[in-house]
């Protein structure tokens, strides 16, 4: 049985969450150069945007496709041993791009199928780290867990799009290679670690086919009515987030800014979350879970619009830099109210079917949205996203089992017995 004794910033002193913590660090910058430099790659090869944008594409239809057999898989296996093959097999694949851009070998169809293996080796990965997290911690800090990994994103989006462009001005391979030592690094921490990732499991019944395990995980969240609610609350507001990123750009371009000038807006966004992923543990703490879903989509109602307003890219920046600051917030929140409920057996499933939901409503949005400009025009559009925030802030606030929502982590997942969840009448 692990003892914890981790609070606070003793969180670090936990060796086995330190290795997971730095080893997803490093790995995250490798992959901020690698993706900065691969549509270059592309357009260097082909001229062509369209062939860019679907390798970037890629990754998504993997998970998209693959993200809830990818959380089947995660709750039959060994978390541990699923992570380190999907790191190693990272650090083949992008070592491969080097390589062939080394020797001026490289094709488009091996993008193609490093970008859909690498996606699907991803997806894989994201599932097993998030459901291992309450594993690795005491689950009484696992929203402070949660909090610096949101943190360690953050510093990335700031600190991370300079460095991958020093990165691929000092040659075209390096970015690649860089990318590949860091999925070797995270693949060698994940060894070092002694925790176990999952329950014993050596008493559980044998394992169905994959599909009834995929509906036992759909109908365990279904019947939770908090985490129902807020996941599909949260893949509508994942529609207009892909729709404003393209929407961001084009009132920034239309203020007359720079490719420097949108650099510095969506800076702002890095910088508002990053600061939102510093409170986010005590915030989290303190608030109850309803509250703070409904307060958060309430700001976001009120200051979505005012991008439409802004007159110059600084301000643009101002206002990203302040909606973005909420988002991390209520995603420490979820994310620890979700775990902590969930048996640990079904959180690969659960974990990855909230996930296909949201990134399956972000790629609409981001399809959406290049439409909708052209058909509506950039500021009728905002207006459009602050009315279609506006309209889930009422139904959240109505929602009596939200409002009744305790503090994320107040209530965990017991062994049969004691267990604790949501009941399928209330919230908590």
């Amino acid at each position: 049985m692990t003892i914890y004794t981790h609070r606070g910033f003793g969180l670090l002193r936990n060796r086995d969450f330190s290795l997971l913590l730095s080893g997803q660090l490093i790995s995250a910058i490798g992959d901020q150069a690698h993706f900065m430099a691969l549509p270059l790659i592309v357009l260097a090869l082909t001229g062509s945007a369209a062939q860019a944008g679907f390798v970037l594409g890629l990754g998504t239809l993997s998970f998209l496709a693959f993200g809830l057999v990818a959380g089947a898989l995660v709750d039959r296996g060994d978390r541990r041993l699923t992570m380190i093959v999907c790191e190693l097999g990272r650090t083949v694949l992008t070592a491969g791009v080097a390589v062939a851009l080394w020797l001026d070998r490289l094709t488009m169809p091996q993008l193609y199928a490093t970008a859909l293996l690498t996606g699907v080796l991803s997806t894989l990965f994201q599932v097993a780290s998030t459901a291992a997290l309450p594993n690795v911690v005491d689950p009484r800090e696992l929203s402070t867990a949660l909090g610096y990994q949101q943190s360690a994103v953050g510093a990335v989006g700031v600190f991370g799009a300079p460095l991958a462009g020093a990165l691929y001005a000092a040659g075209r391979t390096v970015p690649f290679a860089v990318n590949a030592v860091s999925f070797a690094v995270s693949a060698a921490s994940l060894r070092l670690m002694r925790v176990r990732f999952q329950t014993d499991r050596r008493s559980a019944r044998p394992a169905a086919r994959l599909t009834t395990e995929i509906r036992e995980g759909l109908g365990w969240l279904w019947r939770r009515p908090v985490i129902r609610f807020l996941t599909l609350v949260s893949a509508a507001d994942k529609v207009r987030y892909g729709a404003g990123y393209l929407l961001i750009i084009t009132l920034a371009q239309q203020l007359g800014s720079s490719a420097v000038w949108i650099g510095v807006v969506f800076g702002g966004a890095a910088v508002g979350a990053m600061a939102g992923a510093l409170v986010a543990d005590r915030v989290t703490r303190r608030f109850p879970l309803g509250r703070i879903a409904i307060v958060m989509l309430w700001l976001e109602a009120l200051m979505f619009p005012l991008y439409a307003l802004a007159p110059h890219p600084m301000l643009l920046a101002a206002v990203a830099a302040a909606e973005s600051l909420v988002a991390p917030v209520y995603t420490v929140a979820m994310t620890t109210h979700q775990l902590s409920i969930t048996p640990d057996e079904l959180r690969g499933r659960t974990t990855s079917a909230t996930a296909t939901l949201t990134t399956g409503a972000l790629s609409v949005g981001t399809l959406a949205g290049g439409v909708l400009i052209t058909t509506l025009g950039a500021k009728p559009l905002v207006w459009v996203c602050g009315a279609w925030l506006l309209a889930l802030a009422v139904l959240t606030t109505a929602n009596r089992a939200v409002r009744q929502a305790p503090r994320a982590g107040s209530i965990t997942w017991r062994e049969p017995g004691g267990a604790a969840a949501e009941s399928a009448g209330a919230a908590g």
